[in-house]
């Protein structure tokens, strides 16, 4: 069966500023690392972590709100990062993330 979003070596790495002015890269945080994710038909990926390990940054990845680092997202065989304008708005219309609040997750009414 054919994947519906996979990535491949997901990264993404945020510089840190410092400095006088905070102009200054200082350094940098692994926010994901090399992730390798595949959804099929039929099936739910649930990602679960503690806080601050990454799992808002890779969904925001996923969906392309925000550009990795390294890597590739294939979207119904589509790569997502080489998608532009038009093209790049009719892939998200495609996908969805659910961002973590747990009382509003597990109760459909709220």
């Amino acid at each position: 069966m054919s994947a519906i979003i996979e990535a491949q070596r997901l990264t993404k790495t945020f510089d840190v500023l410092g400095g006088p002015l905070g102009m200054t890269k200082t350094g940098a945080v692994h926010a994901v690392a090399g992730v390798d994710i595949t959804v099929r038909k039929a099936e739910v990926l649930g990602l679960v972590g503690e806080s601050g390990c990454g799992k808002s940054t890779l969904g925001r990845l996923l969906i392309r709100l925000i550009e990795p680092t390294e890597g590739r997202v294939l979207l119904g065989g589509q790569d997502l990062l080489a998608a532009k304008g038009e093209a790049l708005r009719q892939l998200r219309r495609r996908v969805q993330m659910v961002f973590q609040d747990p009382f509003g997750s597990l109760n459909p009414r709220m």
